[in-house]
């Protein structure tokens, strides 16, 4: 899937307002807001397969706060928070069968101490 990275419509205007993108079968591939040509608010990215991939929420076109992604058979991944697009606080990961992997600490986007499971 290819993902639209403009800001702006058909018709050249600025996009503002609800946003959805779809797979070749016509299935949703991600949907959230748009504000004068920026992502704004809580987005949502699904696999092919329909589950959800990740979610997440965008401020001014940047990835801020908390996000998780998933995995196709719908268990968590993953779970991280950006400040402005930057990696921060902790990011945990889990294993295909749920249970926990790692944790890492981010600080303004540099890596610190991992812990491992």
């Amino acid at each position: 899937m290819k993902m639209d990275n403009s800001k702006v419509d058909k018709n050249g205007k600025l996009k503002n307002g609800v946003h959805k993108e779809y797979f070749k079968d016509g299935s949703v591939s991600c949907e959230g807001q748009f504000k004068d040509g920026e992502r704004t608010g809580e987005w949502k990215y699904y696999l092919a397969n329909g589950r959800l991939k990740a979610i997440g929420n965008y401020q001014n076109g940047k990835m801020t706060g908390d996000w998780k992604w998933y995995r196709e058979n719908g268990k968590l991944m993953q779970t991280g928070s950006f400040d402005n697009e930057v990696k921060t606080g902790l990011w945990t990961r889990y294993r295909e069968d749920g249970n926990l992997m790692d944790e890492t600490e981010f600080d303004k986007g540099k890596k610190g101490k991992v812990k491992k499971y």
